[in-house]
């Protein structure tokens, strides 16, 4: 693909796309139905303390802690970048012959838990949808699935995922309000090599929201951040407000290949907050138990801790373990088991109150391939799991088949359950406003509190579904016998109608990015 294709094809109607897409002709509207977002936040004390759920008591967690420390002090971590093992070594670390074995002394990841940053702000182009990490109400944050090969249309077929898909992408993720932030995909009918250069181009071209950057190769790392730098409006302007974040993700297990240590290296020269990301497989590149895949993970993100303290210090870094586990039987990676679905909890609670970091992991995905009713309950156990457990970030939004797949009609979908989990950890302030103290005293033997003012004043602050319905029968039938996935494809239909957002890119910008992607090509490609 050349990159004069790219700004046209960024600028396609979103109606056009979709309809490209379903032989020429839109879904059909769902007749009879005023359909709109849902709405979490339900009224005062939504800044009170969170509900928690911990498998962890303190002792567990502080033995999960101490063999982390002691798990990179004593086997160590190999880093396959002589430069960077020789800066550790310089900060303390023992480094065995072979330059690549490091082993990190507890006094060096102490001084670097200690010194990284507590709380960062995403920042959007226009900074209508900047995030603050933590969130003020306590709750968290969504993100759209990263690295999702596969694609399915709203009519429910599944192909390959293409670089037209992205502005899908972007169109629903901007439009649905509790994805905060939006991860480029893997597409397919671009080179390889360069598929994260021209997936994250698009995205950065069609979204108003923050984006996260998943490079492929080492050699693309400095071109995505240029990818950034121009988005942004500068260098100097990406350093000021970060429009994007940066994965650095472990080779499990306790591996950082070139890549990985090059993009906290140029993420921290850039300003972007870096999302330390462990993938153990209970089972295959982890231990078998949960306990020892969450210490995997936990080893993993404090070496990463120290190799951002001493290769970009005061760079934040976001913990991210994303757990999965093998399945015995098929030899495929699962992230909605029951037994990856403890590890999950047990590593947001090992690295948020055990090491005190940002964390972020999957609050949303599934095991099956397609947006069925198993994975409704999968990714509703993951989510409430996971949100209970303390993450400040649940990803996975649309991702499907072990987040390999993308369905935006499932983000629809996600984006109300993540609601409906954000409103009911909202804490009630337990007073006699609360109690309806008064009304108590006063109602009388077969009363009711329907029509009085304190019923009034607060009806407004329940929660008000808008995929998910709550028909009676008769009007379910009328409905010809409508479900919520009827609601979510309508939703996708207006999403995909709407007009580009204000603060996207302008074709200058595009232009300039199109030519960061040829230049990128030339020097990678040849």
């Amino acid at each position: 693909m050349s990159g004069d294709e790219s700004p046209p094809r960024a600028r396609r109607s979103r109606r056009e796309r979709l309809a490209a897409k379903t032989d020429g002709a839109p879904p059909p509207q769902m007749p009879g139905f005023d359909v709109e977002m849902p709405r979490a936040d339900i009224g005062p004390g939504a800044a009170a303390a969170r509900p928690q759920f911990a498998y962890l008591d303190e002792a567990g967690l502080q033995r999960l802690v101490e063999r982390s420390f002691e798990l990179i002090a004593q086997r160590g971590v190999d880093v396959n970048y002589p430069t960077a093992a020789a800066s550790l070594a310089r900060a303390g670390c023992r480094v065995d012959p072979d330059e690549r074995r490091v082993r990190i002394p507890r006094e060096l990841a102490e001084e670097a838990l200690a010194a990284v940053p507590r709380r960062t702000t995403l920042y959007s182009k226009s900074g209508r949808f900047d995030l603050e990490i933590p969130r003020r109400d306590n709750t968290f944050h969504m993100r759209t699935g990263t690295g999702a090969h596969g694609f399915i249309e709203p009519g429910g077929r599944h192909r390959k995922l293409v670089l037209d898909d992205v502005a899908t992408i972007a169109a629903v993720g901007d439009g649905l309000p509790e994805v905060g932030f939006i991860a480029h995909p893997f597409v397919n009918d671009v080179p390889e090599q360069t598929a994260d250069l021209h997936g994250f181009a698009a995205l950065l071209a069609g979204s108003e929201k923050h984006n996260l950057i998943q490079p492929y190769e080492a050699a693309n790392v400095g071109f995505l951040m240029r990818l950034a730098a121009a988005a942004a409006g500068g260098e100097a302007r990406l350093r000021q407000r970060p429009i994007a974040s940066c994965i650095a993700c472990s080779f499990t297990p306790l591996e950082f290949k070139r890549m990985d240590v090059e993009a906290i290296i140029e993420a921290g020269r850039y300003g972007l907050p870096i999302h330390a990301c462990s993938l153990p497989t209970a089972g295959g590149t982890a231990p078998v138990t949960m306990p020892g895949t969450v210490l995997m993970a936990g080893a993993e993100i404090l070496s990463m801790v120290v190799l951002t303290h001493v290769l970009a210090p005061g760079t934040p870094v976001i913990a991210t373990p994303l757990i999965f586990a093998l399945d015995m039987r098929t030899g495929r990676s699962l992230q909605a088991s029951v037994e990856a679905l403890r590890g999950a909890c047990m590593a947001v609670q090992l690295c948020k109150r055990g090491f005190g970091l940002m964390t972020h992991s999957y609050g949303a995905g599934a095991d099956t391939a397609d947006a069925c009713g198993q994975s409704q309950a999968e990714r509703a156990l993951i989510g409430c799991m996971v949100g209970l457990s303390g993450a400040d970030i649940l990803g996975g939004v649309g991702q499907l088949e072990c987040a390999t797949v993308f369905s935006p009609v499932q983000a629809v979908i996600d984006n109300e359950l993540g609601a409906m989990q954000r409103a009911w950890l909202h804490t009630d302030a337990i007073d006699d406003e609360s109690l309806a103290w008064e009304l108590m005293l006063e109602i009388e033997q077969g009363g009711n509190f329907l029509a009085n003012r304190h019923t009034l004043a607060h009806c407004r602050e329940v929660f008000a579904p808008g995929a998910f319905l709550r028909l009676g029968r008769d009007a379910y039938e009328a409905a010809g016998r409508r479900t919520v996935l009827d609601n979510a494809k309508a939703i996708l239909d207006s999403l995909l109608a709407r007009e580009p957002p204000p603060g996207l890119p302008d074709e200058e910008t595009v232009r300039e990015m199109a030519g960061i992607v040829e230049a990128a090509e030339r020097a990678i490609l040849g």
